[in-house]
This record gives C-alpha cells, sequence and structure tokens, in this order.
C-alpha cells in the first residue's frame, strides 16, 4: 500500500458534503481501469513484442502516477471518502499484483519475488483490519521507499531493454525485496504496539 493509501486511511469516516464522485477518486478509478489494458499490452505476441512491452510499459508508470496524484488531492482537498479508502489499496494491489503475476508467467521475473511481495501486502492488510478498532498506523518512510523501489523494479523488468540490463534489474528488484520485507516486519511490529496500547486505553 502507497503513502497516499495510508493517509487517505487516517481519516475516520467520510466528512459530511465531500462527493463520492471526485477527482481523487476518479483517478483511482481510472488506475483500477488501466489494469486490463496493462495486462492485455503485456501479454501481446506472447511478451515477446517489443512495441507493445513498452505500451506496457507507459500505462504502468501512468497507472504508478496517478498513484501518487489522487492521495496528494485527496489529503489536500479535503476529497476522502470510505470509497476512496477501500477503493484505493485494491487498485494499488490490482497494478502492482497484476504485473509481477504477469511478468513470472512470462518467465521474466522468479515466482519466489512475485510470492513474497504479494503475501506481505496480504499480510499487511490483515495486520490492518486486526487493529483497525484501536487505530491507523500511519506511512513510514521505509513504506514509501518501498513503494518507489517497487515501482522501479518492475519497470525495469517491463521494458525490453535485453540482457544488458540484467544486473540493473537484479539490483532494483533485489533492493525493493529486502524494503518489502523489512517494512513488512515493522509494520507487524508497529501493529503489535498499536493493538496492546489500544487495549490497555479501553480497560483504563
Amino acid at each position: 500500500m502507497s503513502s497516499e493509501s495510508a493517509a487517505r486511511g487516517s481519516t475516520s469516516g467520510t466528512p459530511r458534503g465531500v462527493p463520492v464522485v471526485n477527482v481523487a477518486n476518479a483517478l483511482t478509478v481510472s488506475r483500477l481501469a488501466m489494469v486490463p489494458f496493462f495486462l492485455f499490452a503485456l501479454f501481446w505476441d506472447g511478451g515477446q513484442h517489443a512495441a507493445w512491452r513498452w505500451v506496457a510499459a507507459a500505462i504502468f508508470v501512468v497507472a504508478s502516477i496517478t498513484d501518487r496524484v489522487d492521495g496528494e488531492l485527496a489529503r489536500r482537498r479535503g476529497l476522502v471518502t470510505d470509497f476512496g479508502k477501500i477503493a484505493d489499496p485494491i487498485a494499488d494491489k490490482a497494478l502492482t499484483g497484476s504485473a509481477l503475476i504477469g511478468l513470472s508467467l512470462l518467465g521474466d521475473l522468479p515466482w519466489w519475488v512475485t510470492l513474497v511481495i504479494i503475501a506481505r501486502e496480504l499480510a499487511v492488510t490483515g495486520l490492518r483490519f486486526w487493529v483497525i478498532r484501536h487505530g491507523v498506523i500511519p506511512a513510514s518512510r521505509g513504506g514509501k521507499l518501498k513503494t518507489a523501489l517497487q515501482a522501479v523494479a518492475i519497470g525495469l523488468y517491463l521494458v525490453p531493454l535485453g540482457d544488458a540490463a540484467e544486473l540493473l534489474r537484479w539490483t532494483a528488484m533485489g533492493a525493493a525485496v529486502l524494503a518489502t520485507v523489512v517494512t513488512g516486519l515493522d509494520y507487524v511490529v508497529r501493529a503489535v504496539r498499536l493493538r496492546a496500547m489500544g487495549k490497555r486505553a479501553m480497560h483504563s
């Protein structure tokens, strides 16, 4: 989940007067709508067509940009809605998950990388529901770094740069996986602490 998603989640309830149909939510929905087009471009000609790989990479970049913009708009313009809180992380995971799974299906990315990243995201989602009664854990700098590294690494695997870029791809993805695991463990620690504090507050 991105820092923008967390920013949305930090607001409890939808403020009165905020319409569900707004520019932030429209960007979120557009990101979700880009996923099938991204997959179409990625799998065209068995993923071996260079031009279509560039198209897939371009769609991924544009969708990733909307991930940053929609959250900023929601927070700065007071456009946070319950719909946005739900749809934003779904769109994030749909984009990243489809890219990782697609690359693994094409044999470009080892499955263990895809499984580690997706498992982490699902686990963190479960933790959020586990502590939701006690509060929301704010996004950390590590979380922002993790999101950026994942986007860069996936982008490098999408573009047809050939074997010359293999070391660069592996370096970027290795950094992304490391950040994914470390921030995941950090989230577990913070979730346990928040739940413990919440229980103490309830009994005090």
